[in-house]
């Protein structure tokens, strides 16, 4: 059973890798870390991002070397933020400056549970599919 979801996982993974690469401009599948970990739960259109309200750390955008074992950043990519609101679905910039890295409690200062992260590439060879995070 182990092997079977592992072999899941890594057909996933060639799978998403494969859509970001044939997109017409993307060439580069990215991931939002929160610290030294993956903020996405599964690398696969089932993947969800979820963060506490209380959550600490820097918030960065990396490009990602998906394997079977583990899913490795690789380069720093430039970002910017917006936060939807809960109610509205309104997106507000948290700020116009691109940014590498920020620390994730200035950005949940701005944010209500319910509210969504959204991180935005500033770059279409970089693709991002899992680029909302709810905030719980």
């Amino acid at each position: 059973m182990k092997n079977r979801i592992r072999w899941s996982l890594v057909i996933c993974g060639c799978m998403l890798s494969s859509l970001c690469a044939g997109q017409s401009s993307f060439s580069n599948c990215t991931a939002a870390f929160l610290g030294d970990k993956m903020v996405v739960d599964e690398y696969s259109p089932k993947g969800k991002c979820v963060v506490a309200a209380t959550a600490t750390g820097q918030l960065t955008l990396y490009t990602v070397n998906l394997s079977r074992t583990e899913s490795k950043r690789v380069e720093p990519v430039p970002f910017q933020i917006a936060i939807r609101d809960k109610d509205t679905k309104t997106l507000t910039m948290y700020s116009k400056e691109n940014l590498r890295q920020v620390d994730i409690r200035r950005v949940l200062a701005r944010c209500r549970k319910g509210d969504a992260i959204v991180l935005l590439t500033l770059d279409n060879r970089y693709a991002l599919p899992h680029n909302e995070i709810l905030v719980q």
